[in-house]
């Protein structure tokens, strides 16, 4: 089992920045890929942006140039440094960690963070 942990949402102005955090325990040896995902209400959740281990990055159009995520596989943390909000960037963001195919390829989520922009 792998357990995540967010932290860094928030309530910012628009044009402000945010960091947020997400800490993996747990099998954390079983990790390939993390990521962000964000759900704003009445909406599907969808990807903002992914890293694997190897550091290869992929981010949706809405956030590409604004957002930066980051890896520290020491402490088994990523992070989504978040410039320029917008009000639309509004959403409960949740972190998503996937194991590798040899170890069932599972999908992992923490609890979200609430992430509000205001205009």
């Amino acid at each position: 089992q792998v357990q995540l942990v967010e932290s860094g949402g928030g309530l910012v102005q628009a044009g402000g920045s945010l960091k947020l955090s997400c800490a993996a325990s747990g099998r954390t040896f079983t990790i390939n890929a993390m990521g962000w995902y964000r759900q704003a209400p009445g909406k599907q959740r969808e990807l903002v942006a992914s890293i694997t281990s190897g550091g290869s990055t992929n981010y949706a159009d809405s956030v590409k140039g604004r957002s930066t995520i980051s890896r520290d596989n020491a402490k088994n943390t990523v992070y989504l440094q978040m410039n320029s909000l917008k009000p639309e960037d509004t959403a409960v963001y949740y972190c998503n960690a996937v194991t590798k195919p040899s170890y069932g390829f599972r999908a992992y989520w923490g609890q979200g963070t609430q992430v509000t922009v205001s205009s």
